[in-house]
């Protein structure tokens, strides 16, 4: 009986086995259609005949803005990035500069940037208030569970990483931009991301500044 029981444990084992291999290797292959090298053009040198210009421009040398306003891309999930690219061009996602961009590349285009991102080395920004640093923590690692606001670490990792396809790099972001981002969700805003709305729909401005302030510092 023991032998059966091990025998069919293996057997079962098998299944998920096989589907995860078969997911890596399908986001492998997408991986290999883009091509970074071209990333790096579109993203040093733009698409003049297009009239879209260089994202340095706005992002910084090698996807590490210096402006807050600005969000650091550097080490971001290429898949997110291309999403985001995406919804910009499909004007899902408001944002009148990206939307005009975004609407002149293609598809290949978009995927080429966010592979070039994805490779580059990022530049963090800090942790700024000491004063709120316990409590975003807290919120960050255990959510709010009064609220019903899960813990970010959850999806985005302990290290603020992310999960490649599904969700993105966030630790080492600056505080303002992720503060924004948390407001125009709950704003309804930006509606690109229908579980952000329903968390950030939860949460006080003071409780979203903190967080915000710890994720900078998130390594």
């Amino acid at each position: 009986m023991n032998r059966i029981a091990k025998l069919l444990g293996v057997m079962a084992l098998a299944v998920p086995l096989g589907a995860m291999t078969g997911l890596a290797t399908a986001a492998e292959q997408a991986a290999a259609k883009a091509d970074p090298a071209r990333g790096e053009t579109l993203y040093t040198q733009g698409v003049p005949d297009r009239n879209v210009p260089a994202c340095f421009s706005c992002h910084g040398t090698a996807g590490n803005s210096s402006a807050a306003a600005n969000p650091k891309l550097a080490g971001q999930q290429a898949e997110y990035v291309h999403k985001q690219l995406v919804d910009f061009k499909a004007k899902s996602r408001d944002n009148a500069i990206m939307s005009l961009y975004a609407g002149a590349l293609s598809d290949q285009d978009m995927k080429d940037v966010g592979a070039y991102l994805a490779k580059q080395q990022l530049k963090p920004a800090t942790a700024k208030n000491k004063d709120t640093i316990e409590q975003g923590q807290k919120i960050y690692r255990g959510g709010i569970a009064a609220k019903g606001v899960p813990a970010c670490a959850g999806c985005h990792g302990p290290t603020g990483a992310g999960i490649p396809a599904q969700y993105p790099r966030i630790g080492g972001q600056y505080s303002e931009y992720t503060e924004a981002q948390l407001v125009a969700f709950r704003q309804g805003t930006r509606k690109n991301n229908s579980v952000m709305s329903t968390i950030a729909a939860r949460m006080s401005d003071a409780e979203i500044k903190a967080v915000a302030d710890y994720v900078a510092g998130v390594r």
